[in-house]
């Protein structure tokens, strides 16, 4: 188990943590202060692009050198990684949720953790590790400023506001989900 332990701390998966469930913290506080108004999407997609580029700073490792000559296959590691990180920032939400603070639903939570997670890898791939938060900002700050999702396209930019049943927002996230994870546990971080 001490490969395990040396990976987690090689990766920042502790301060990683802390910051996802700061975040979560924060946002069920504003939630609470909120009071009965109906809920609005910006404050848990923020929540998780918050936790997605806390986890995304873990998806380089310390030596790219070294990751990419070890005797051991990096393609699942870095697979189990992006999947792991998204189930985590979905998760403590979730818990949040459980505990009796509605920040949004579990399948708004769930396709939105996993999709960002997606993107962040995305973004190490393209951009390397320590740069791979800034897809997911980038995605984020446009979808808060955009326009109305009134055709198509502009709900394919704005996926991560959507409610949970719209399809283009599902199958979004669905495609930048298995992109992300397919292309960072194939090629790995960018040097």
């Amino acid at each position: 188990m001490r490969w395990l332990t040396l990976y987690a701390r090689s990766r920042q998966v502790p301060a990683s943590l802390a910051v996802v469930l700061i975040s979560t913290l924060a946002g069920w506080a504003l939630a609470r202060d909120a009071g009965g108004e109906p809920a609005d999407p910006r404050l848990p997609v923020l929540v998780l692009a918050a936790g997605a580029m806390a986890v995304s700073v873990g998806l380089g490792g310390q030596d790219l050198a070294l990751d990419r000559t070890a005797a051991i296959p990096w393609v699942p590691r870095r697979a189990a990684h992006v999947l792991l990180g998204g189930a985590l920032v979905a998760a403590i939400p979730l818990a949040v949720r459980a505990a009796g603070a509605d920040l949004a639903t579990t399948a708004f939570i769930v396709r939105d953790g996993a999709g960002l997670m997606g993107l962040a890898a995305v973004g190490a791939t393209v951009c390397g590790g320590p740069y791979a938060w800034t897809l997911p900002f980038a995605w984020l700050s446009y979808a808060f400023f955009a326009p109305a999702p009134t055709s198509v396209p502009t709900q394919v930019a704005s996926w991560m506001l959507l409610p949970s049943g719209t399809a283009a927002g599902t199958w979004t996230a669905l495609i930048l989900t298995a992109a992300g994870t397919a292309a960072y546990a194939v090629a790995g971080p960018r040097r």
